[in-house]
């Protein structure tokens, strides 16, 4: 894909041109920059809220923040000496002989089969496989649990039909009886409780004997799947920000798809969008072959001299250059790809977290639904806009008639989602109906703080006496202390006491939710620190890629619960849909089929191949990107992409029934296209892809 862009006019526009958003009054004078530095010189710059107009505001803001910002950093000291403490008491005392060696092993496991195999060893020697076999527990209702499996099998037995399905509507919601409390899945290295398991197999078999069945009506087997979807809702794979250290996501995306549990939903923010838009813009099979060291070759984002960042921040206020950014992304993006387009093409549904630079205007997810033909790597580069780094930038769109590339949203800019949403869990909900979300989360600041005193999925607590990491004492002053600082934060930012600075209010980035019902926490190391602005070797990358699949690998087996019923009601639902759709077709007349096929039929904005068409003038406004880009694809990228003609399993969405069930219903098994292939790539003179 060549890339070749005009700037030569890019300082008059950035000087000459002035533009207000379409609700503007009609005849309003627009001033030039210059015209608007004068005024500024002039301005007084008062602010009209009393509140902070009163004299006690102005003479103890200062000294108040002063003190409390004094406390925490006393408090975060404190913090860290207790960390250390648990840290060196674990490695002396607690992690010696043959339970070091077997915790070692674990770590060092070469794939997915051996750390489960090194899990089952470890979980035997420290015999905490027995606590599986004993179904009492407090954190979930057990007696129920057993009652529902009991009668699961012997509906099934009977072959009574109608009872099992009305019965699984009544067990099939998120986390029934408590079995997706994550608390299960942490007291041993790898498993759950007896029971739980169970459960799980026999809903799947219950699920999969309705499926079989040609008893029942399918349009009433339709509306069963139709509710089960709804109740026990979707898996989402949540992407956070964190520079430079979100390419440990690779590694969570490729553990997620060696195990073929890469969820369809995958959200991403700052540098997990840039991650989330390459795995969502190609296939799973095209992702088998991207995931590997040698990508580092196409990471140049931070490439240029510490002389440049140094005059271009001076000029400019932000260290890159939105230009730049825009054509480096234009690969992990394939192009000027929409949202609209990646959702055809693979059938995922990529959602990018951006914050308008109006502190009062809401967050915007980006996705297929909310902004479809949003051009991606618009919304990733105003994801990654955090202010002294990147300013922020303009939203672009693809004209659905011309597939030219113009501002979206009245020329307003948005900045980094992680300054006020990192991980959209809410939103996800709202649009997609998403209840269990797969959180990877590698932000430096809140990656220092995680702690988890009880345990977390695949980690068990090695004090099994006090069920607490580091003790009573020492997991209680653990959590103490990061409830207080937690506390003065929101006092800060209740009376706003901290300055604005770069006109951003910081407060919000340690006060939001960073976790999800799944959370895996990729190991930063301190030497990390040298390098979060800086693109990696092949060598780190390889180790990035390393670390988050090692991360990935404790919490698979969870995950695996709730995809496969997931899955299952989404096989029932396309199943029973199509079989609906055809019953209907086959009772009107021929013109009346025509009709509703014309109806249901969407068009799209890529061809018959699945990509996106060859050449775009892309004019953007994003933050003084006046330039023009033309993109020429390779002629190999017309090679097989997601036809839904090829796809058995395809089935067209009703119109009625398009808002509740835009959840990515596609199977991407006849993709094949292999344009962004890395064979080739390891034998360096023979490759003729970079």
């Amino acid at each position: 894909m060549n890339i070749n862009y005009i700037d030569e006019d890019r300082e008059y526009f950035q000087s000459e041109i002035t533009s207000k958003n379409d609700w503007t009054p009609i005849y309003t004078k627009l001033s030039s920059k210059k015209s608007s530095k004068k005024k500024k010189k002039h301005s007084t710059h008062k602010k009209t809220d009393d509140f902070f107009q009163s004299y006690s505001y102005r003479i103890l803001r200062y000294p108040i923040l002063g003190f409390i910002l004094l406390w925490c950093s006393f408090l975060v000291i404190v913090y860290f000496f207790i960390r250390l403490y648990i840290a060196l008491y674990e490695y002396f005392f607690t992690w010696t002989g043959q339970r070091r060696r077997l915790r070692l092993a674990l770590r060092k496991s070469k794939d997915y089969a051996e750390w489960v195999s090194n899990a089952i060893k470890l979980d035997k020697f420290l015999k905490l496989d027995k606590w599986k076999t004993h179904p009492n527990f407090y954190y979930y209702d057990y007696k129920t649990l057993k009652i529902t499996v009991k009668k699961l099998k012997a509906l099934r037995t009977e072959n009574s039909k109608e009872e099992l399905a009305l019965f699984l509507q009544g067990c099939i919601k998120a986390n029934f009886a408590g079995t997706e409390n994550p608390i299960l899945y942490s007291q041993t290295y790898y498993g759950t409780k007896e029971i739980v398991e169970e459960y799980n197999t026999e809903v799947v078999k219950a699920l999969e004997y309705i499926i079989e069945d040609d008893q029942i009506s399918p349009l009433l087997k339709k509306d069963l799947f139709k509710s089960l979807n709804k109740n026990f809702g979707k898996t989402a794979l949540c992407l956070s920000g964190g520079a430079c250290f979100a390419y440990n996501h690779f590694g969570v995306i490729k553990a997620l798809l060696e195990s073929d549990l890469l969820p369809k939903i995958v959200s991403g923010t700052s540098g997990g969008g840039i991650v989330a838009a390459l795995a969502t813009t190609r296939t799973n099979e095209e992702l088998e072959e991207v995931l590997v060291p040698e990508l580092a070759q196409k990471i140049t984002a931070c490439n240029e001299p510490f002389s440049v960042y140094v005059k271009r921040w001076w000029k400019t206020g932000a260290r890159f250059d939105a230009v730049d950014w825009a054509r480096k992304a234009a690969w992990m993006t394939r192009g000027s790809m929409t949202f609209k387009e990646a959702y055809e093409r693979t059938g995922k549904i990529l959602n990018i977290s951006t914050v308008p630079a109006d502190p009062h205007s809401p967050v915007i997810l980006c996705n297929h639904i909310t902004s479809p033909n949003c051009v991606i790597w618009s919304a990733v580069l105003a994801s990654s806009a955090v202010p002294g780094i990147l300013n922020p930038v303009v939203l672009m769109m693809k004209d659905p008639k011309t597939k030219k590339v113009v501002p979206f949203s009245f020329g307003t800019k948005y900045k980094d989602g992680s300054l006020r949403t990192d991980i959209p869990v809410e939103a996800l909900n709202t649009y997609f109906n998403v209840k269990f979300s797969v959180v990877s989360q590698v932000n430096p600041h809140i990656s220092l703080f995680f702690f988890a005193p009880k345990g977390s999925v695949g980690r068990p607590v090695s004090r099994k006496k006090t069920g607490l990491r580091g003790g009573f004492i020492g997991a209680g002053l653990e959590n103490f202390i990061k409830l207080e600082n937690k506390k003065w934060l929101k006092f800060i930012k209740s009376l706003d006491l901290l300055p604005h600075l770069m006109d951003q209010d910081w407060s919000n980035v340690w006060l939001q939710r960073f976790s999800g019902t799944v959370t895996l926490w990729p190991k930063i190391k301190l030497k990390d620190f040298y390098f979060i602005l800086s693109d990696p070797t092949e060598e780190r990358l390889a180790e990035m890629i390393r670390n988050g699949e090692l991360s990935t690998y404790p919490k698979l087996h969870f995950i695996k619960h709730r995809l496969n019923i997931e899955r299952t009601i989404e096989k029932g639902l396309k199943k029973y849909k199509k079989q609906v759709r055809q019953l209907q077709k086959s009772q009107l007349g021929q013109e009346d089929a025509a009709k509703v096929e014309k109806l249901f039929s969407s068009e799209s904005d890529i061809d018959d191949a699945g990509n996106t068409h060859g050449n775009y003038d892309l004019h953007s406004g994003i933050n003084g990107l006046n330039y023009q880009v033309r993109f020429e694809q390779d002629e190999d990228d017309d090679e097989g992409s997601y036809n839904e003609e090829e796809d058995p399993d395809y089935v067209e969405e009703d119109e009625e029934e398009d808002e509740e069930d835009e959840d990515g219903e596609f199977d991407t098994d006849a993709s094949q296209n292999k344009d962004d292939s890395f064979e080739g790539l390891r034998n360096r003179r023979k490759s003729t892809f970079w």
